[in-house]
This record gives C-alpha cells, structure tokens and sequence, in this order.
C-alpha cells in the first residue's frame, strides 16, 4: 500500500491574527487540491488570547490584557478562551472525504487524538484520551482548559492537550494546544471575574484540571523536541509520508489578505 502524501509545515512564532489567517488559507488550499493534506506545527508571538467562534468578547477584560501585552483573536472554531504561550500548537488539515475525517466530529477528534497519543508517549508520557471528560460536567466557565470536551487528552485526570476542528470550505481543520511550561492559569489575570475571590477560585480550578508537559514530564521540553515528537507521532500512527515544505505564495498572499481583512479587526474579534 502506498503511504499517504502530506505536507509537514513548523513555521516561526507569529503573532494570533496571522496564525489563525494561516490556517484558514491552508484549510482552503487544501480543499481546492492545490497542496497536500498539511499538518503544522506553530507557536505565538507575542502571546495571544484566542476566543472561539461563539464566545462572547465580554468575557475579556481588555484593559488588562493590553496591560500584559497580549494579542486577541477569534478563532473560527468553537470552544472557550484559551492563552496561547509557552506551548506547541498544532493544525491538521484535510479534505472533508479523507478517512481520517469520516464520520461526526467526535469520530475524527478519536482517530486524530491517536497520532497526539502516541507523540506524548514519544516523549515519555503516558496519557490517556477518553471520550468522558475529567468528571466535572458541570463546568461551566470562560477557559478552554478549564471545561471538559470530547477525547480530551489527559495525564492524571488533568488535561493536557485541547483540541478544536471546524468543517468549512470543502476541507476540515483540526487545530489544538500543548503547553509546555509555565502558568497555565494565567489565563485568569485578562478575563472578567466579579471580584479578586472568583478570579482566585477560577485560577485554582484550572490548576486542578489542566497541566503542562513540563509538570507532566517532571522536566522541561523544549518546543523543537515536543514537535519532532508529535511529527513522529503521525507518521507511525497514520503511516504518512511527511514532506517538510513552506507554505506556497498564494497561500501567503491569502493569508495576508484574511489577516487584514477579518483576523486583525475589531469587526470579528468582537463581533459577540
């Protein structure tokens, strides 16, 4: 049988909006076959607090959040607030008849949380990847790490790696979050809490539920060997054929174009 053909990207820190306009221009490329399914490897620069599609700007408080000189975006995938930082992101994109992708969302969240699985225990983790969450279903709050989602994938009961995917243009987008190291709460300082006490309690519950590779591991990963690991992680699970490349002219140009017209402005970052 003939291995599969993709394209491997690990591009430069960017800043949130160019990163989101990335994916959604790979995203369409892909669908209109003019590049290979493409899984890609990112990281953020300067730090960026991304919102999913449905999530409501007031969650944000925006006065702090220029205070620590954070980057906003909106995401076009569903789910809560997370904090892009010290971590590996990655985005898988596919056409919608791929295999991999067969199916209800949850399906595919399944088979593509297999490759994330087998990256962790590359690097010595051992995970789990459940369709039951961590057991608190009635969470209920603005932080993605903090609320339980389908085949999350976790270590000790706490989550470790998110995921969202959207299905648009003829082509689906997985992308997700592995943080490396540092606080994960953090989070907590830029969104609105009625008082100190509840933004207290909002840090000490992502704490319960959500950790780090660094915390994980008991030692710190640098992002060059997180990646080579989850690179190696697709390849075996889904024996692919990885060729690493650059995103195309078109692509960039696209990119470029989504940045300055939608992923940059004030009219869809705080469109809710």
């Amino acid at each position: 049988m003939t291995r599969a053909q993709w394209r491997l990207l690990l591009t430069d820190p960017l800043d949130g909006p160019l990163n989101m306009a990335i994916d959604q221009a790979i995203m369409e490329a892909v669908s209109a076959n003019r590049v290979p399914p493409t899984l890609r490897f990112f990281a953020w620069e300067p730090a960026c607090l991304s919102l999913g599609y449905m999530q409501s700007i007031q969650d944000v408080d925006l006065a702090r959040l220029t205070l620590a000189g954070w980057d906003i975006v909106r995401r076009m995938t569903g789910g809560r607030a997370i904090l892009h930082t010290d971590e590996l992101t990655y985005s898988v994109a596919v056409p919608t008849d791929d295999p991999l992708v067969a199916g209800g969302i949850v399906d595919s969240y399944r088979r593509l949380s297999a490759a994330l699985v087998e990256g962790l225990h590359i690097l010595g983790v051992t995970p789990e990847a459940d369709k039951r969450a961590d057991g608190h279903n009635s969470a209920n709050g603005p932080v993605c790490f903090e609320v339980p989602s389908h085949y999350e994938i976790t270590v000790g009961g706490r989550k470790l790696i998110g995921s969202a995917q959207v299905r648009r243009f003829g082509a689906v987008l997985q992308h997700g979050t592995l943080p490396l190291w540092g606080d994960i709460a953090r989070i907590c300082d830029v969104l609105v809490f009625t008082s100190d006490q509840e933004r207290q309690h909002a840090r000490e519950r992502v704490l319960e539920r959500a950790t780090t590779l660094e915390q994980a591991l008991g030692r710190s990963v640098s992002w060059r060997e997180a990646a080579s690991a989850m690179v190696e992680g697709f390849r075996r699970v889904f024996d692919l054929n990885l060729q690493e490349t650059t995103l195309t002219d078109d692509e960039y140009k696209r990119a470029a174009e989504l940045r300055a017209t939608q992923y940059a402005t004030e009219a869809w970052n705080s469109r809710l």
